[in-house]
């Protein structure tokens, strides 16, 4: 069967999910876009460098995933997709995301590693469902202050960017539990992450660090500090040394 007559099934059915996976795709058929009762696309590991506008008339998408494309860029019409929930996109050449994102606010999984981000907008504070963004292995050089707003937060994985500072609104993520910075120039953390209650895992691994701020101990949930390849000229403070049931690797 191929793909046309697939795409042809899946409307004669009034299919909810499609999978396109591995087929080869470097351009998406206009017949794709008339499957608007789909809720699940599949495109991953195909040869696609662009997902066209059209791609918003897809409505009713709770989960897209394109991940291990050639993608370089989203169109503005991703904003439309206010259903979905979950998208994944790893594994691209993203450099940017289109200010339209924001409008997707039922997303509670995003997947956008290893892509070449350079950036994101500021819309990605309206994401205050997402529990679980995975931003690593990208060229990111900062982290809007608006993330301090995705109060669902509870994985965030930021390693191998180009970080050098990291924003002290992340304290306000209430609901956080791992967060995984290794691989970045961070020299210090914001003392403001003591506010993090549920924080279990701290990976700051190959940065510069000199210190931690010793209020860490007040993260009631924190059981693992992780800070191996770091400087460390100034040690740990006395107080985290002496926190019961944390473990520090470094």
């Amino acid at each position: 069967m191929n793909l046309l007559e697939i795409i042809e099934k899946a409307k004669s059915e009034k299919s909810t999910s499609l999978d396109l996976s591995g087929q080869g795709l470097r351009i998406l058929p206009q017949e794709l876009f008339q499957l608007t009762a789909l809720e699940e696309l599949n495109l991953d590991r195909n040869k696609l460098v662009e997902l066209p506008e059209e791609i918003g008339q897809l409505k009713n998408l709770k989960h897209l995933s394109a991940s291990e494309n050639d993608l370089m860029e989203l169109p503005d019409s991703i904003g439309n997709l206010t259903k979905l929930e979950n998208l994944y996109l790893g594994y691209n050449s993203l450099s940017e995301l289109p200010a339209t994102v924001g409008k997707l606010k039922n997303l509670q999984t995003v997947n956008i590693a290893k892509n070449q981000l350079l950036d994101l907008p500021n819309e990605i504070g309206k994401w205050e469902k997402v529990n679980k963004l995975s931003l690593h292995d990208n060229m990111l050089a900062e982290i809007p202050v608006s993330i301090g707003k995705m109060k669902s937060l509870v994985k965030l994985y930021l390693d191998n960017n180009d970080l050098g500072s990291i924003p002290a609104s992340i304290g306000q993520l209430e609901n956080l539990e791992i967060l995984m910075i290794s691989g970045n120039s961070l020299t210090d953390i914001p003392s403001e992450f003591s506010q993090l209650k549920k924080l279990r895992e701290l990976v700051l691994d190959a940065n510069s660090l000199s210190t931690l701020p010793e209020s860490l101990a007040d993260c009631e949930s924190l059981a693992t500090i992780s800070v191996v390849e770091n400087p460390l000229d100034e040690g740990i403070p006395r107080g985290l040394l002496s926190k019961k049931n944390l473990k520090i690797d470094q």
